[in-house]
């Protein structure tokens, strides 16, 4: 591996980290966050392609793939931020901080940016994988990504549709691919993380295997830490029984068949 470019990408996942940091101090707005943690893994990620050894064709594919992924993430958060006031996910913990927040904010988007160097990681070994391209292996790979890409868009747009009509105040999304999962963009988000390590494969040395530290970190972030358990709890607060209800009827993560609910 070349150590030498992952510290490079390591240290400037820091500093852009630490200019999220600083946009939010000086204008008190953390919507923004997000947004640029998503380009953050991507602007690594084609630096990681571009400057890796491998076959130019397979670091051109990667390239693209998480091109494409930042990019449509990116978007969809800024399109989601704009306008939407203060993030107050941010906002209660910079409140709960006090007079260290601003301290702890920083540390706290530095470990942001090492779960970021963790993917960019995943990017590097795909791309810089000796094999010849494209191996069986490599296509059902990009297939994957192409998949999960798309599922999570289609995702976001039937949320993005629900949230505009008069049932979105009191009742609960579960219609479209919502009725499989009670988080199906987690879902594919999740499922591009897991086709890197499929190109990553071969990779002399034995390193390949590292690049399952990016699906297991996405499923763990997602479903253990900040991705589900504080949405649900906010559904459960805010939507009470029917939320409840729903959690019995349908799966939380992977998508499947619907439950039948138990009746008294």
């Amino acid at each position: 591996m070349d150590m030498t470019l992952l510290l490079l990408l390591a240290l400037s996942l820091s500093a852009i980290m630490t200019m999220a940091w600083a946009v939010q101090r000086v204008t008190g707005a953390s919507g923004w966050i997000d947004t640029i943690w998503s380009m953050a893994v991507g602007l690594g990620g084609i630096a990681a392609a571009v400057f890796a050894e491998g076959d130019g064709e397979r670091r051109i594919a990667v390239l693209v793939l998480v091109a494409i992924w930042s990019l449509r993430l990116g978007l969809h958060i800024a399109a989601r931020t704009h306008g939407a006031g203060e993030d107050p996910r941010y906002e209660k913990l910079i409140r709960d901080w006090g007079e260290a927040a601003s301290l702890r904010l920083w540390l706290f988007l530095q470990v942001q940016a090492a779960a970021a160097f963790v993917l960019v990681l995943a990017v590097y070994l795909a791309a810089a994988s000796p094999e010849p391209f494209p191996r069986v292996i490599d296509i059902v790979a990009i297939v994957l990504a192409i998949v999960a890409v798309a599922g999570e868009t289609i995702s976001d747009r039937q949320l993005a549709a629900f949230r505009k009509t008069p049932e979105a105040r009191t009742g609960v999304m579960e219609s479209g691919l919502w009725r499989y999962s009670r988080h199906p963009n987690y879902f594919f988000e999740w499922l591009f993380w897991c086709a890197l390590p499929l190109m990553a494969v071969g990779f002399s040395n034995g390193w390949g295997w590292l690049a399952l530290l990016a699906p297991i970190q996405m499923y763990w972030l997602l479903v253990h830490v900040s991705g589900i358990p504080p949405l649900e709890h906010h559904m459960l607060a805010s939507r009470g029984e029917k939320f409840r209800a729903l959690q019995h009827r349908v799966n939380a993560f992977f998508p499947g068949p619907r439950k039948q609910e138990s009746r008294s």
